[in-house]
């Protein structure tokens, strides 16, 4: 179908070119202001969006997917690449989507970053950002990839610790750094693999070659390099110390971009996924402990922004669920869903926040309804949608997600945990909207609440609409080509909805023992262990700069001091030297019954010796 390929082509080369030209702009020398120069950014994103809809139109209707290789890159006698795009379901799906939120992201970010003076420098690292992100969904050989994947890392830096001045700000952007390193290894490692076994880093050609191969070494790197960017468990911390950077960061951060490339990585490799029963089970099981153990995480915390992060890695993990159930499309369209509910709640908590002088503590809010109704309600409205709340976004992909896993014949422990974190996503929701939204006001009578700014309404009434009906259409058009079997009980059908509902009781019942006093002290095991994240930035962060130092002092101490010095060096000339002084130094202490004595003794030597 060449038109609708032509079309598909021309129009992502216009995203692009409208995406680069803010930047450009920079280059030469501009009178506009700096606010002016974000706005423009905004709109440069908003036209990329209208853009973006004529391929995904395309897609829908016709079906066509192409890739396009612009030119030779690299071209040796034993390898050749070219740089090529890949436009198929998931870059024309994921691409409008990740510019619609982000659209709605830098709208907001005009009246949230409105004082700060470097705005401008700000709104261009959000579309680098964007931009690095877009590379890495459209790549079609790894390099490529590799090119986007370090671009949303580099930028997560920078913005992350945009506030450089704060030490918690600079800490937090650093340890980011220094987790996805980690995950980096792994994508390295794929990449001297795959150049080796098959001598491509094309994508389409590594999943037609790897059929025949054992790819279980290539697969665990793959899942490695996942869990770093993704924030699975073992490489989670730097995911809630993220939010140290504003909160326009952690909304792009946590929604369409940077957490989702290590899921997307996988969807791009799931055919390999499919005949590698090792690493579907390693994803399986690694999903689950992810999910459950970000939910517990998130059950105690305080600060409204870390529970919000908390169950972003939570969703995570549940889609790392789904690609081990061999479900890459349903992982898909659950990346695609969540970004809109959790883009708008981070936005709702930036306004609250915004709004009650910087104050992030829920036990200090409360009452938001009569004072900022818009923000309660689109505070309400994506906490039902996180939960899956029938027929809301969050619904037609995780309620799928659940009723897949509980059709499976896989591992029940997994299903088990699974359900147990849906029940504490309701439980932590309910909560913020408890905490947050209902009651009375905890906060000082004079915070200079306002949320009727232009900017703030209309980006989180396209984000609530987009809760509401993004799930219906996503689902219904595009239908996954491997359905899962829907034949299944009513008690298994209605497993997702009854923890959820049991959670949202559980949460009001909780909540009403709190703001009651009936039980003023926590059961505290197991409320530390939630509390402190389950000791593992104690352990991780703190245990081993401690062994390392007592590692130090010790080599230092035993290997320098006590060896050199002592035993080898200058005092080994003292010590080896002292028993011989010792020795001549008590023959010669002048006393006349000693020298009498060696006198004696020496004669009667002389004179056995003479007699013979």
């Amino acid at each position: 179908m060449p038109l609708p390929t032509l079309s598909i082509t021309s129009a992502l080369m216009i995203i692009l070119t409208l995406l680069v030209s803010p930047l450009l702009t920079r280059l030469f020398r501009n009178t506009k202001s700096a606010h002016d120069l974000a706005a423009r950014i905004k709109t440069a994103v908003f036209l990329a969006f209208l853009v973006s809809l004529v391929p995904l139109a395309s897609f829908i209707y016709k079906t066509p997917e192409s890739t396009i290789s612009s030119w030779n890159w690299i071209n040796t006698e034993s390898f050749h690449m070219t740089v090529s795009f890949n436009f198929d379901f998931y870059t024309l799906v994921f691409i409008p989507v990740a510019l619609f939120v982000t659209w709605s992201i830098l709208e907001f970010a005009l009246w949230y970053m409105e004082s700060d003076p470097n705005i401008a420098r700000f709104f261009l690292y959000l579309l680098v950002f964007l931009f690095a992100m877009m590379i890495l969904v459209s790549s079609n050989n790894l390099y490529q990839l590799f090119i986007g994947w370090e671009g949303v890392g580099m930028m997560s830096f920078l913005l992350i610790g945009w506030w450089h001045s704060r030490a918690d700000a600079n800490t937090a952007a650093l340890q980011a750094v220094a987790y996805n390193r980690v995950g980096d290894i792994g994508l390295l490692f794929v990449l001297a693999a795959t150049l080796g076994d098959f001598n491509s880093w094309q994508i389409n050609e590594i999943v037609e070659l790897a059929k025949t191969k054992d790819v279980t070494p290539i697969m665990f790197a793959f899942i490695i390099a996942a869990t770093g960017k993704s924030a699975q468990f073992g490489l989670h911390p730097w995911l809630p110390a993220a939010m140290e950077g504003p909160t326009p960061v952690s909304s792009l951060l946590h929604s369409s971009t940077m957490v989702v490339a290590g899921i997307f990585l996988l969807i791009r490799v799931s055919p390999l996924i499919e005949i590698c029963p090792p690493a579907a089970t390693l994803c399986l099981w690694l999903g689950a402990l992810t999910t459950l153990f970000t939910a517990t995480c998130a059950l105690t915390q305080s600060d409204l922004k870390k529970i919000i992060a908390f169950s972003t890695s939570s969703q995570l993990g549940l889609m790392m669920v789904t690609i081990g159930l061999n479900q890459a499309d349903l992982a898909f369209l659950h990346i695609c869903t969540h970004a809109f509910f959790k883009a708008m709640l981070f936005l709702c908590a930036g306004s609250a926040i915004h709004c009650l002088n910087d104050e992030q503590d829920i036990r200090k809010m409360g009452g938001l309804y009569k004072l900022a109704p818009f923000t309660s309600a689109c505070l309400a409205l994506g906490s039902l949608a996180l939960t899956g709340t029938p027929f809301l976004a969050g619904f037609f992909s995780k309620d799928a997600i659940i009723e897949a896993l509980n059709t499976s014949y896989l591992n029940a422990w997994a299903l088990a945990l699974t359900l147990i974190a849906t029940s504490f996503t309701a439980v932590y929701s309910m909560r913020i909207v408890y905490y947050v939204v209902m009651g009375t006001p905890r906060n000082p009578a004079l915070s200079p609440i306002n949320e009727n700014n232009t900017y703030v309404l209309r980006s989180l009434a396209r984000l609530a609409c987009g809760s509401i009906i993004a799930g219906f259409l996503l689902s219904l058009h595009i239908l996954p080509p491997k359905t899962p079997v829907m034949t299944m009980s009513f008690t298994l059908k209605m497993a997702a909805i009854a923890v959820t509902v049991i959670g949202f009781l559980l949460a009001l019942e909780l909540a009403y023992l709190a703001s009651k006093q009936h039980k003023p002290t926590p059961q505290l095991t197991p409320h530390r262990f939630s509390n402190m994240l389950g000791y593992f930035p104690t352990i991780i962060h703190r245990s081993v700069p401690k062994m390392s130092m007592h590692m130090g002092q010790k080599v230092a101490s035993q290997a320098v001091d006590q060896t050199w010095l002592e035993k080898v060096g200058p005092k080994a000339v003292t010590s080896s030297n002292r028993p011989m002084i010792s020795t001549a130094s008590n023959l010669q202490r002048g006393l006349i019954m000693t020298h009498l004595g060696m006198f004696l003794l020496t004669l009667v030597l002389a004179i056995l010796m003479g007699f013979r």
